[in-house]
């Protein structure tokens, strides 16, 4: 489990083939490892990965194809800048939202423009994933907890504050760059409990007493 606060930017070292999978190497900069022991969970850009090796200077983790094609791992080559955060502990600060660095899907950077000190990102999203994003919502973009502005048909608006440029990749974000988006893990939820289909489960007698209510679904 995550928060969504990058707690470095680390770099890529390799994404190199072995056998059927892949080996991705990290240089994770001024994240510590002390704490770190084989098995552990990092996120790496928004995607949760298991520590198989630690290498002195950074740490390796293996990657499934799955992976490559349900993310931006697979843009990834030598050089590339990462958002890194390990898993949290309980006594953490919960300084973000709830992030599980299960990637939901990829979305691409529309537009960019300066508001003041803080830029103004534009986003595209898949069609299956516009349902979940709500204004003034949470949502998490390449590791970061961010908050939604406006949300119109698929695609949703942020604003990217200097000090989140400073710490995160964002700050070199520019048009037509792929970005794994993780929406509200609260948000699935809901949808699982308020689904028709799942009466069974009590899914319709939560919808049918919130109608009784007031409360209505277009």
């Amino acid at each position: 489990m995550f928060t969504g606060i990058v707690e470095s930017i680390g770099k890529v070292v390799s994404l190199e083939r072995i056998q059927e999978e892949w080996r991705l190497t990290l240089q994770t900069r001024s994240l510590r490892l002390d704490d770190v022991k084989l098995g552990d969970s990092i996120a790496v850009s928004g995607c949760c990965l298991t520590v198989v090796q630690l290498t002195g200077d950074g740490f390796a983790a293996d990657v499934s194809n799955e992976t490559l094609r349900c993310t931006t791992l697979g843009d990834f080559k030598s050089g590339t800048r990462v958002n890194l955060e390990k898993a949290m502990q309980a006594t953490d600060r919960f300084g973000g939202h709830i992030v599980s660095g299960h990637v939901d899907g990829v979305g691409e950077l529309v537009s960019c423009e300066i508001e003041g000190k803080s830029h103004k990102l534009v986003f595209s999203i898949p069609d299956t994933l516009s349902r979940y994003i709500a204004a003034k919502g949470s949502i998490c973009i390449d590791g970061t907890s961010l908050t939604v502005n406006q949300v119109e048909a698929n695609t949703f608006s942020i604003n990217i504050i200097p000090h989140t440029q400073e710490m995160t990749v964002s700050g070199t974000y520019e048009p037509g760059q792929r970005v794994n988006l993780e929406v509200d893990l609260i948000a699935r939820y809901l949808e699982k409990l308020f689904s028709n289909e799942h009466h069974g489960e009590g899914g319709g007698v939560i919808a049918s007493l919130l109608e009784q209510h007031g409360f209505k679904r277009d």
